[in-house]
């Protein structure tokens, strides 16, 4: 799958767009800028991000965009996705028509379980965090570590390194792992 994605993002007019999703709280927002950053790293794609979420801070529906491209984007808004991470059900249920007939579709199970497809990516991202990583408040990271992993589009250097300049001081040790976790387990489901 990692293949299909790069090869797909260096062919010259296309672009490739993510959704995180999930709810007010879950750090999507947070997720998105990192994933932006380490994209645009190493300055060989252009990359935008935008964000959404609810009235409420916390609990209400949210999301971020990231469009990457090898041509300038003209247009910010992710319009139709190559990839939806859905969080929560109520993230799937509302994001899942967005995503293109042969996108890629990564759920956290721990939160998710009515599947509107069988070929999808699950992993337990809420539990992981809680019971793997020491706080349910990296349950994002963990989640881009398993992006990483399934996709190949940022080198897990560039993630961690992205990770960790906008991680809360203090919880480094904690993102670290988080990130650690999510790809390793990730490159099991590949297997």
């Amino acid at each position: 799958m990692a293949v299909r994605i790069l090869d797909k993002i260096k062919t010259s007019q296309d672009r490739f767009e993510i959704r995180l999703s999930g709810s007010g709280g879950q750090g999507m927002i947070f997720g998105s800028v990192v994933l932006c950053e380490a994209i645009g790293k190493e300055g060989a794609k252009n990359v935008v991000q935008s964000q959404s979420y609810g009235p409420e801070a916390r609990g209400g529906a949210s999301k971020a965009d990231v469009v990457i491209s090898s041509e300038e984007i003209y247009y910010p808004k992710a319009m139709k996705l190559d990839l939806l991470l859905a969080m929560t059900q109520e993230a799937l249920d509302k994001y899942y028509k967005d995503l293109k007939e042969n996108g890629i579709l990564v759920v956290d199970t721990s939160l998710v379980t009515e599947m509107p497809t069988k070929d999808y990516y699950g992993l337990p991202f809420t539990q992981m965090a809680r019971e793997e990583a020491g706080h349910v408040m990296v349950a994002n990271v963990v989640a881009l570590g398993a992006i990483c992993a399934l996709t190949g589009i940022v080198k897990k250097e560039d993630l961690i390194e992205a990770v960790l300049l906008r991680a809360p001081r203090g919880t480094e040790d904690r993102n670290r792992k988080a990130l650690e976790i999510g790809y390793n387990e990730a490159l099991k489901l590949k297997k």
